[in-house]
């Protein structure tokens, strides 16, 4: 990283009110749950599916974070409300600005645990990589989340929080008099389900999660802004289509069973073969809406054009892109970055059998933000110590 561009980084913890265990937090709950909490702390039944319209109005399209705020309701409603229930989102602990303008957010959640977010600017679109659970089961050997265990599974308001909690740092809430759903005045524009975890195995929060970033009277955002990336969880992808309805990603990363046994391991509970008859058989796979087919180029690995001819003959007959990634490096990491000029030759067989097949721009790499390379900050310190006392001849505790 370059002494003239340093990057800029907040390490003051951004202070929000703490989770109250005798308060229902309203985050994260879907219409029928709030309006369900509403009733069962008082509200009349016939009033209930108007107020939980307003309250859900506040939250997610006005971004209120008190009830007090919550002008058309009455004082008295607005108390019962405070006394009931808390508005809490996740804690944002540093925030690092890259040199491209990245933003990268460690966000504690509940238990201490922390999990990492980025959003990425572009010209003509705003888009935040959230998470889905602390760490991740699957292990994938290039990738540096994969290097830390699974802690657990986030919540549904711990989720949408981080697309709320992205919000307040981009300014994004609407201002008294402005349309919430003016598109030319956002910021945050697109969401991927990209960051830790593999979204599948979370599958109802992140459904959950993601109803409420698309309703129409929140944050908005069409289904097809938001984009789930998998691993190949074969018996959850159908449900996707059918209950999410957002875009689908696919990290495929090899052309072949022995060598995406090694680069994604749960290629040997659901191979190629019947990953690819899910995907030939997602409801939603059209050409207005293809299967991206993620696939991240590692010098010697996979990025031959034996293996870019047999791709294209893998994935003949699903409305497909190819999003070729060059590997992001990490400390430790067992690969290397495919050259430019091989990356290009693997792009060019890709296009000319017809299929879009752009490379991705790394971006905040300077703050390990880029795809592949996010992990929380105390397990890579933990880590860190570790090896420390492993070169210093300590023995473990």
């Amino acid at each position: 990283m370059s002494a003239t561009a340093p990057i800029t980084q907040d390490l003051v913890t951004i202070p929000r009110k703490l989770p109250d265990s005798a308060r229902t937090n309203l985050i994260g709950l879907t219409r029928d749950q709030l309006r369900n909490a509403l009733i069962e702390a008082g509200t009349p039944e016939k009033q209930s599916k108007m107020r939980a319209g307003q309250v859900w109005q506040w939250l997610y399209q006005k971004g209120v974070r008190d009830f007090d705020s919550m002008t058309n309701l009455s004082k008295d409603y607005r108390a019962l409300l405070a006394g009931k229930f808390e508005i809490s989102l996740p804690e944002v602990v540093t925030r690092q600005v890259s040199t491209d303008g990245t933003r990268k957010y460690l966000v504690r959640i509940a238990g201490g645990h922390e999990v990492e977010v980025v959003y990425i600017p572009e010209e003509d679109r705003g888009t935040l990589c959230i998470s889905s659970q602390v760490g991740c089961t699957l292990t994938c050997s290039f990738c540096h989340t994969g290097t830390q265990k699974l802690v657990r599974n986030l919540t549904a308001g711990e989720i949408i929080g981080q697309v709320m909690l992205a919000r307040d740092d981009l300014g994004e809430w609407p201002e008294p008099g402005h349309n919430p759903n003016d598109e030319a005045r956002r910021k945050l524009s697109n969401i991927v389900l990209m960051g830790m975890g593999e979204p599948l195995y979370n599958f109802e929060n992140v459904r959950d999660a993601m109803k409420i970033a698309m309703d129409p009277e929140g944050i908005s955002l069409s289904r097809r802004r938001i984009t789930l990336s998998t691993s190949g969880v074969v018996p959850e992808i159908a449900r996707t289509a059918q209950e999410i309805g957002c875009l689908l990603a696919v990290s495929f990363h090899a052309t072949t069973d022995e060598v995406r046994d090694t680069l994604v391991p749960i290629n040997k509970k659901w191979n190629i073969e019947e990953l690819l008859g899910a995907l030939r058989a997602y409801p939603k796979a059209s050409n207005s809406e293809r299967i991206t087919f993620e696939y991240v180029m590692l010098k010697g690995v996979n990025d031959t054009d034996e293996d870019a001819h047999r791709l294209v003959e893998l994935i003949k007959g699903i409305p497909a892109k190819i999003n070729l990634i060059p590997f992001n490096e990490w400390p430790g990491a067992p690969y290397e970055r495919s050259s430019n000029n091989r990356i290009r030759a693997f792009s060019e067989i890709v296009y000319q059998a017809g299929y879009a097949s752009p490379v991705r721009k790394p971006r905040g790499e300077d703050i390990m933000a880029a795809c592949g390379q996010l992990k929380s900050a105390t397990e890579r310190a933990r880590k860190s110590r570790k090896q420390i006392e492993s070169e210093a001849g300590l023995p473990d505790a």
